[in-house]
């Protein structure tokens, strides 16, 4: 059921749209003044209003006027008798959602009511999700207390609200997209498209194709016109990923589209401006490419107006736990219940792995040891083996590398002895008798362990 304002200074009319709606089940407000229905616009907050065109003192126009500017959520339907093109035209410029013509059908002003109430809710709900999607892409959600992490957030934030074209270089997995979407909902360009496309997933003639856009009959095939990304993503972003995967001819075109602001169809001879913020992202780095020729000198320049790089997860390992914590949460909210937690020494072991996959290998591993957890406690044997075992290979190098070589063996186990002795001193707040009584060993003896540091 929806809020209906009826808006027409005939009471016969009004009273036959009356029925017409409450037939429908929504509740209506009649009005037979326009200036007085306006009035209540904000206490009644209605899905449609339905206006006559031809008014006395106040038009249907004029009503429209008002709608858009302080009611914008509000569909408008105008009605009139005196139909034309140049009256429908000006209606749809002013933002009516549509209008009927006396004397209408009672199916078609029923139907055009429920296509505006349907429209109306499409754009609450696309509201609804944009909302979502930047408080997703807030880039204080991007996950990372790391120096080097700190160092990139402060970059993007500073040029997220700009135009500059920006190439992110970051190895797989270390989240080039979520710092591509990151720029795009975080800038003056959010509420008109994000499209994304992975340049290596193409061959150069389709890529062509998609990027810009064929006219019917260039290629076998090309049954109908199409509309390139580029021209999708207008006034929006463009985000180019893999781009150092892309063919030299599609690089002089992608130059040129960066030069010129205009995109050119495959197959057509005329140009079409666009207005698209370039996002692109490579998984290596350029200068070997650029020094070989196989990419665009000039091409990169134009691409890397702001570099930023992506440290890879083993350079800050030190973000393990909160990504840890971040993935539980993410696989409690897909659940539906509440996070499972995860055993120290499973956080421990995840600490001392080089992550070649980088982020998304983390998030596979947490989203593994999740589904095969029990008792809501992640274990490490619920990680995968493989990091489990190059983990702990990993930290006994570690152990092996801080072993003092060169020392006798008498001389390694008298310091090991001694350091075990003095932490256990340390565990009793410093009381002999309690550290003899639990190395099981004589006070004497402890004396006598102990004396060779306190004579130094």
């Amino acid at each position: 059921m929806a809020k209906i304002i009826i808006i027409d200074d005939e009471p016969a009319m009004v009273e036959v749209i009356v029925t017409l709606c409450r037939e429908k089940g929504h509740q209506v407000f009649p009005f037979n003044s326009a200036s007085k229905a306006v009035e209540q616009l904000d206490t009644i907050q209605p899905q449609v209003v339905i206006a006559d065109i031809k008014m006395e003192t106040m038009t249907g126009f004029d009503v429209l006027q008002h709608v858009r500017e302080h009611h914008r959520q509000t569909a408008v339907i105008l009605i009139t008798a005196y139909a034309s093109v140049e009256t429908a035209v000006e209606a749809m410029k002013m933002g009516a959602y549509d209008y009927v013509t006396k004397p209408f059908k009672i199916d078609e002003l029923q139907l055009t009511v429920q296509r505006a109430l349907d429209y109306q809710a499409a754009l609450r709900e696309n509201v609804y999700l944009r909302k979502e999607l930047k408080n997703r892409y807030r880039f204080e959600n991007i996950v990372g207390t790391s120096p080097k992490m700190q160092q990139v957030y402060n970059l993007v934030n500073k040029v997220a609200d700009t135009d500059s074209t920006v190439l992110i270089v970051g190895e797989s997995g270390t989240g080039k997209e979520l710092i591509a979407r990151g720029l795009h909902f975080n800038s003056n360009r959010q509420h008109h498209p994000f499209v994304a496309i992975n340049c290596s997933a193409l061959p150069e003639n389709l890529l062509e194709s998609e990027l810009f856009g064929h006219k019917k009959g260039s290629f076998t095939g090309a049954v109908a016109d199409k509309r390139g990304l580029f021209e999708e993503a207008n006034l929006g972003t463009i985000f180019l990923d893999e781009v150092n995967s892309m063919a030299p001819p599609l690089q002089t075109k992608l130059l040129r589209v960066l030069q010129e602001r205009e995109v050119r169809r495959v197959g057509d001879n005329k140009s079409a401006p666009v207005n698209v913020r370039v996002v692109g992202a490579t998984n290596e780095r350029l200068q070997p490419k650029l020094r070989d020729g196989t990419f665009r000198e000039d091409l990169y320049y134009r691409l890397a107006v702001i570099p930023v790089e992506i440290p890879p997860l083993r350079e800050r390992l030190e973000d393990v736990p909160l990504l840890v914590n971040h993935f539980l949460q993410k696989q409690a909210s897909a659940a539906g219940g509440e996070p499972k937690k995860i055993d120290p020494a499973a956080v421990d072991i995840l600490c001392h792995y080089d992550y070649p996959g980088n982020v998304r290998e983390l998030e596979n591993a947490i989203e593994r040891a999740w589904a095969l957890c029990e008792d809501n406690l992640i274990l490490p044997s619920d990680l995968p083996p493989h990091i489990v075992s190059e983990a702990q290979g990993g930290k006994a190098e570690q152990a092996l590398a801080a072993m003092p070589i060169g020392q006798s063996l008498d001389e390694f186990i008298q310091q090991q002895e001694r350091g075990y002795i003095e932490a256990t001193l340390s565990h009793c707040k410093g009381s002999r008798e309690k550290a003899a009584r639990l190395l099981d060993i004589s006070m004497a003896t402890l004396y006598r362990k102990v004396e060779p540091k306190s004579r130094k």
